[in-house]
């Protein structure tokens, strides 16, 4: 047994052990969050199962990609940014409608979020990019190829789901502040994105309703959520009143109201019956619930020693391109859980982000997985290389007679 696990579990053994606790903890809890999808499909089993089995096939997946060397990931996330816009774009024509978000497509009877694709494939391209760059020059070449591409990518995503445009955007922000763009770039580029978004609010509000285009429908919806989020945050008694707008925040507020600190113990939640996304966006407030303060801390503590432990890793690496790798894939699993976490608590607006591998959704626990895999393949990998290049003077030194 333990050379099995010496055989198809190598790399960081810290991130394998974050991994598997996330996983331990998205099956106690789906199972609980989930009971709505149990009632509505007469089958108390059927959910869990379909949850299990994502979960397992994130764990071979993430068995799997570790086993590929990191340096030949970025020959196929240029192939995949390519086929990834071509499905944004086709998502927007012919996807699949849901909560009047066109974020799915159908194939072969199996539905998937192609902005999850393209968030890994921008990721990887944009270290690669930055990695090549080995002067000055080539460095400003990097960043315009790096702010065409992030602006195609997050400018189609943020059409259908503006969190998740955002969220990528930042990530790839701080990749390019970790890879020494220069500061003077980087504020004409956060300038430049500030008029563009004030010219479109001023555009939204001037244009006539009937000659809007269609493409920008789910501005109405942004502009609601914010909306909302600010009028709850106002001192007057009507933010204590459960109405059609706040029901999912605040059975949210509810339920981490009721775990306290040590929590009612996982399937003894009572808002689950009443969260509309119980076992995805809100899962947190099921956590909190359940297994009190401490339960949620100890979630939220997960996500930054894997941070932690990323900024540790890609230190050591002293290379550009796996360090960035590993900052940026960890980055964006880590942000998308605060983000998660924080409208559970109304820190902000409602978005829809998930909770990375905790909460249900089958395409987000597979390039979640991906993450992981990548992430423990430069450990492995850069770990094997570096032994590889120190075994020669060991052996040397080990041959050399004494005196």
């Amino acid at each position: 047994m333990r050379d099995f696990f010496k055989k198809y579990f190598q790399g960081d053994s810290v991130i394998w052990t974050v991994f598997f606790l996330l996983c331990m903890i998205s099956i106690v809890e789906l199972y609980s969050a989930s009971s709505s999808l149990a009632f509505r499909a007469s089958n108390h089993a059927a959910p869990m199962l379909r949850h299990a089995m994502f979960l397992a096939l994130g764990a071979a997946i993430v068995a799997g990609v570790h086993m590929i060397n990191y340096k030949s990931i970025n020959k196929f996330a240029y192939i995949l940014l390519v086929i990834s816009v071509l499905a944004l774009i086709y998502a927007l024509l012919r996807g699949v409608n849901a909560n009047d978000a066109k974020r799915w497509i159908g194939v072969a009877g199996i539905q998937f979020q192609p902005s999850e694709f393209a968030k890994i494939s921008l990721l990887v391209v944009v270290a690669d990019l930055i990695s090549k760059a080995k002067n000055a020059e080539e460095l400003n070449k990097s960043f315009l190829k790096i702010v065409g591409v992030t602006l195609v990518i997050c400018g189609l995503i943020c059409l259908e789901n503006l969190s998740t445009a955002c969220i990528l955007f930042g990530v790839v922000f701080l990749m390019m502040i970790i890879g020494r763009i220069p500061f003077k770039k980087l504020g004409m580029l956060l300038g430049g994105i500030a008029v563009a978004i004030l010219l479109l609010i001023a555009c939204m509000h001037i244009v006539p309703e009937n000659h809007r285009p269609k493409a920008f429908n789910r501005y109405y919806t942004w502009e609601n959520r914010i909306a909302r989020f600010m009028k709850h945050n106002k001192d007057d008694k009507d933010k204590y009143v459960i109405t059609d707008e706040n029901y999912q925040v605040m059975h949210g507020q509810i339920a981490i109201a009721r775990g306290g600190v040590i929590g009612v113990f996982p399937g003894n939640s009572l808002e689950r019956n009443y969260l509309p996304q119980a076992y995805a966006d809100y899962i947190y407030a099921i956590v909190v619930e359940e297994t009190g303060l401490l339960g949620g801390i100890f979630v939220m503590a997960l996500y930054l020693f894997l941070l932690f432990r990323a900024g540790q890793i890609a230190w050591r690496c002293n290379e550009p391109y796996p360090s960035l790798l590993v900052i940026g894939l960890t980055l964006m699993i880590v942000i998308q859980a605060m983000v998660s976490m924080g409208v559970t608590v109304h820190l902000g607006p409602v978005t829809g982000q998930p909770l990375p591998i905790i909460s249900r959704g089958g395409t987000s626990i597979l390039v979640t997985s991906v993450y992981f895999g990548i992430i423990l393949s430069v450990t492995r990998y850069f770990k094997k290389g570096k032994q590889k290049t120190e075994s020669p003077e060991t052996n040397t030194t080990a041959n050399e007679p004494t005196e």
